[in-house]
């Protein structure tokens, strides 16, 4: 696994976590693939950012499970998983997703994009993220920053946007690094995307362990 640290890797995410350790990642965060929402409302005028989502690699439902049981296996006791969700899959339940895990739900977040999307009724703006712990479940000396509000407000810089569909918010996932983890801790993003957990982990001197498929 050390061969792999701190790289931009380009494997599949199951290959590599296949070749972690069990009990030796310390946060982990995870940003399914797939259309979710935009197929249960069957858009036929989805935008380019949208058609850029579509392009991705697409996760079934089974490998999605595959990812969240393999990244609970190599999750230390009690560390997290910060699981990116869409109202869809928020109002619909990921339980399916859990099942043979101790992931419990112990926090939502809200990401408000600060722009709009598409909608029937209202217009989406806003992303969520699960805070999933495996158990045992406790608070104390397992979150360390309390000044992370439930409700993040923050823009994705176009140049970053431009990079990758997925991008997600780097001052929220810093934070959220810090809260969880101490310093050479591994963090791991096995569906990277932009990588901008990376980043995160070399202005906060964690270990990454990390990788995203192209198509």
């Amino acid at each position: 696994m050390k061969k792999n640290l701190n790289q931009k890797l380009s494997i599949c995410g199951l290959s590599l976590l296949s070749e972690v350790e069990d009990k030796s990642i310390a946060l982990a965060f995870f940003d399914p693939q797939y259309r979710g929402v935009l197929d249960k409302m069957k858009y036929g005028n989805e935008g380019e950012r949208q058609k850029g989502r579509s392009e991705l690699h697409q996760m079934s439902e089974e490998m999605i499970c595959d990812f969240i049981s393999e990244i609970h296996r190599v999750l230390k006791s009690s560390a997290y998983l910060m699981l990116w969700i869409d109202k869809f899959h928020l109002c619909e339940g990921i339980q399916g997703w859990l099942e043979g895990t101790t992931f419990q739900t112990v926090d939502l977040i809200t990401w408000d994009k600060c722009r709009m999307g598409m909608g029937y009724r209202t217009r989406r703006q806003s992303e969520y993220l699960l805070v999933l712990q495996k158990k045992p479940i406790k608070a104390k000396g397992t979150w360390n920053l309390h000044n992370i509000r439930d409700i993040v407000s923050e823009k994705i810089p176009k140049e970053e946007a431009l990079l990758h569909p997925h991008s997600k918010p780097r001052g929220l996932q810093k934070d959220l690094i810090l809260a969880c983890t101490q310093e050479g801790d591994i963090v791991l993003d096995p569906a990277a995307g932009s990588f901008g957990v990376f980043e995160c982990c070399k202005e906060t001197n964690r270990n990454f362990l990390g990788t995203n498929l192209e198509k």
